[in-house]
């Protein structure tokens, strides 16, 4: 995964500025042409997903009242889970990107709504929309290249302390949740010194992810689990396997998107007075999207067109599939990798990654050829 501009062979090397701002031109148009024709269908997509989503939690929630019965359970567990994914990936994400603030609806504009997540809406946006979209996949400047907890690249310095990145990167995911809000308040940096831990505005934002996290943990394992009554053990368990499916579920979604084999990473020096067109390449680049059905695009909040999403942040995601095949043909004309694959292979291609990193390099390069055929389209890319 070294950084793209220290590879042997530059998958961009035979592109000319010219290239990279027609590149650009070109994504402004397919962009423009978005914004033009959005309206009722896009709105009726929305309003459909979220009536889908309030309705089936309510269901779940009911047939929980009941959980004392093994049927009950699984079939409100499944359904509770769903409903969680469903808020957070296409819904509770996509809203706060602004991709549906230009209906001027109160109830779904990014100013406005709170999802339910361990990470207050504001600070989400933040770390996310202002930090992470900048600067995706730039060493030392995305955080969500490992979470600043797993070794991401080569040309990271190796320490034994990762060889249990594994272990970080599977606790991760069973508490996703708690580790985005932890990042949002960049607690490594924030608790290294005291003046730090001081600050009045990081402990305000710490004071406000402790309440988000106490009114959550109360609805899930307080509230809805009393008014079971007999069955409130059987659905307060319920709500834990749920929440865990959901957050394992959207850590997967994410590893899928910016860690599979494919996926470059950039140096810091290489974003100094970068243009339109370099940032849109970049982004290109920078993401991996995931293939299968609708309703698989759907649970990932369409994040399976992570490419598109990160041209594109706040187009209305239900767009992305639209827009695809254009995408894909800008790729193919200027000879440019689209990596894309099955929901199974990306997720074992980002987690074979975590473990070779978490490995010495001249290791982990054994490791590596050994998994990799002759003639693998991870090779260097012909010229145009």
């Amino acid at each position: 995964m070294t950084v793209l501009q220290k590879k042997a062979a530059n998958p961009i090397g035979h592109l000319s500025p010219e290239d990279i701002e027609e590149i650009g031109r070109r994504l402004d148009a397919i962009r423009d042409e978005v914004i033009a024709t959005r309206g009722a269908r896009d709105a009726a997509y929305i309003r459909k997903v979220i009536s889908v989503q309030r309705k089936l939690e309510l269901g779940s929630r009911a047939v929980l009242l009941l959980s004392l019965f093994p049927p009950a359970w699984l079939i409100g567990t499944a359904g509770l889970s769903v409903a969680k994914i469903l808020e957070n990936m296409e819904i509770g994400h996509n809203i706060l990107h602004g991709q549906w603030d230009w209906m001027r609806d109160p109830k779904i504009h990014s100013t406005t709504y709170e999802w339910d997540h361990a990470s207050p809406a504001e600070q989400w946006k933040h770390a996310h929309n202002n930090l992470h979209h900048t600067f995706t996949n730039v060493v030392g400047k995305d955080n969500d290249l490992g979470y600043g907890i797993m070794r991401v690249d080569e040309d990271q310095r190796w320490y034994p302390l990762y060889l249990a990145q594994p272990f970080w990167n599977f606790v991760n995911a069973m508490f996703f949740e708690y580790g985005i809000a932890a990042y949002d308040l960049e607690l490594g940096k924030n608790l290294a010194t005291k003046e730090r831990r001081q600050d009045p505005d990081f402990k305000a934002r710490t004071k406000q992810v402790l309440k988000k996290i106490r009114g959550q943990m109360t609805k899930d394992y307080v509230v809805h689990p009393l008014l079971s009554g007999p069955s409130v053990l059987h659905t307060l368990a319920a709500n834990a396997v749920a929440n865990v499916v959901r957050n394992v579920w959207s850590h997967s979604v994410i590893m899928c998107g910016h860690f599979p084999e494919g996926v470059e990473t950039f140096e810091r020096k290489s974003i100094v007075g970068e243009t339109r067109g370099e940032w849109y390449l970049r982004q290109m680049l920078g993401s991996a999207n995931i293939n299968g059905s609708r309703a698989m695009h759907i649970m990932t909040g369409n994040l399976s067109y992570q490419i598109e999403h990160h041209l594109f942040p706040d187009l209305p995601s239900n767009r992305y599939q639209e827009i695809a095949p254009k995408v894909r043909a800008i790729f193919d004309e200027y000879n440019l990798r689209y990596t894309t694959g099955p929901l199974p292979k990306q997720v074992a291609s980002a987690w074979a990654k975590v473990f070779r990193l978490s490995l010495p390099n001249d290791f982990g390069a054994r490791v590596r050829s050994l998994g990799r055929p002759a003639g693998s389209r991870y090779g260097a890319l012909p010229a145009r």
